[in-house]
């Protein structure tokens, strides 16, 4: 009955949202799971209803972020391109809108620099980075570039959207008020494809 009642109040989702916050801004290290119960007004105790450790609880954080990303992606290869963009144009606009719409997610993601940390995170960064090439393959192959430009590109987009997203999650812009420099950025891509 206790359980249940914990279980009722402090959800998952809640959990993983003040984690997610607490990893970034304090530090994997300098984070416990009192800490987070602290945060969030409960007892590290509570926190063991869901997640048995600490890593734990930093991999189901990865594993969620990858999973919006990938749908994001996926959704954006077969959704219509808005505003007259290529889909192309379309699939690296969204990446960067996922990047400063959630810039917690984001540095988790693709910017931490603990190599502990990055355990948990280098093989969903690679299945990301793989989806994300082969739909740019595959455009590019529909777009009747070369087998070479196939293989190269879709890494070079990845670390431009990659290094755009980068440069401006650090002044807390929202992607509403960068728009115009992403349109940008992305449209310069694809004309010197």
């Amino acid at each position: 009955m206790a359980r249940r009642a914990v279980e009722q109040e402090l959800s998952r989702g809640r959990i993983l949202e003040a984690a997610r916050h607490l990893f970034i801004t304090k530090g994997y290290r300098a984070i416990s799971m009192r800490s987070i119960g602290q945060h969030l007004g409960y007892s590290h105790g509570s926190l063991y209803y869901h997640f048995k450790e600490k890593a734990e609880l930093f991999y189901a954080i990865v594993i969620e972020d990858f999973n919006t990303l990938r749908g994001i992606l996926l959704q954006s290869a077969t959704g219509t391109p808005e505003g007259g963009l290529s889909r192309l144009e379309y699939l690296m606009l969204e990446f960067i809108r996922f990047g400063l719409e959630n810039p917690y997610q984001y540095e988790i993601m693709f910017m931490m620099h603990d190599e502990e940390l990055l355990a948990y995170c280098r093989t969903e960064q690679n299945r990301c980075v793989e989806l994300f090439a082969s739909m740019i393959r595959q455009e590019l192959n529909d777009q009747g570039h070369s087998e070479a430009a196939c293989s190269w590109v879709p890494k070079s987009l990845f670390l431009s959207m990659h290094g755009f997203v980068s440069f401006y999650i650090q002044d807390g812009l929202t992607f509403e008020e960068i728009r115009p420099a992403a349109l940008s950025h992305v449209k310069l891509l694809c004309r010197n494809l």
